[in-house]
């Protein structure tokens, strides 16, 4: 696949992908009886309801740039906002909502890794649904940090003691620098490598 072509249908792949994982949010809430995200029109594939300016345009942009096209890429969009005072699982709501979104993405990679494993492919839709296994495989892990933003913290808070709720405040007052910190420090390379680890395995190579 020719370089720019490759570039393109990552950026897509990413869009779609991250798109995917914030609607799973949405619609985990309102199995639970949330309706927050569906009356914000969040329940919806359309990117525009989604994009955030830093993790949907910036952050990918300012990764190809430093790594000439040739590195990792990730992003991520506006969270889908939810209540959890609503949810009918006062307990186990917000784990089962913040799972949602990286299960969506690792029953993506699941998917296309399966086909590329049991069906013969040209080499074109051999290279596409790696793009897209890769890519969903990073956001799936990525978005497991445990650090806030991202949905490991919401999964972390939702299983630490009331003893640790000291932790809870730190890393919700630094966790954007800490997150900024690990990926433009080179950290967070670790991520990929599991990815990638995990599509060879995947696919049987």
């Amino acid at each position: 696949m020719e370089p720019v072509f490759s570039i393109i249908f990552s950026l897509l792949v990413l869009l779609f992908s991250v798109v995917i994982h914030e609607v799973s949010h949405g619609l985990a809430a309102l199995s639970l009886g949330d309706m927050t995200a569906k009356y914000e029109g969040r329940l919806t594939l359309n990117p525009l309801k989604h994009l955030d300016f830093f993790g949907s345009f910036l952050l990918p942009l300012l990764l190809l740039v430093i790594t000439f096209g040739k590195g990792p890429l990730f992003g991520w969009a506006k969270p889908v906002p939810v209540n959890p005072y609503n949810f009918r699982d006062q307990r186990w709501g917000s784990l089962k909502v913040a799972l949602a979104g990286p299960l969506s993405n690792i029953i993506i990679a699941i998917f296309f890794g399966l086909i590329i494993r049991f069906f013969p492919l040209e080499p074109v839709f051999f290279d596409f649904f790696s793009i897209i296994i890769l890519l969903n495989f990073v956001l799936a892990f990525f978005n497991l940090i445990p650090v806030p933003p991202l949905d490991g913290s919401h999964i972390l808070f939702s299983i630490l003691p009331e003893k640790f709720n000291y932790l809870k405040i730190q890393l919700s007052q630094f966790g954007f620098l800490i997150l900024v910190l690990l990926i433009f420090s080179g950290a967070i390379n670790f991520v990929f490598k599991f990815a990638h680890f995990t599509y060879l395995w995947l696919v049987g190579f």
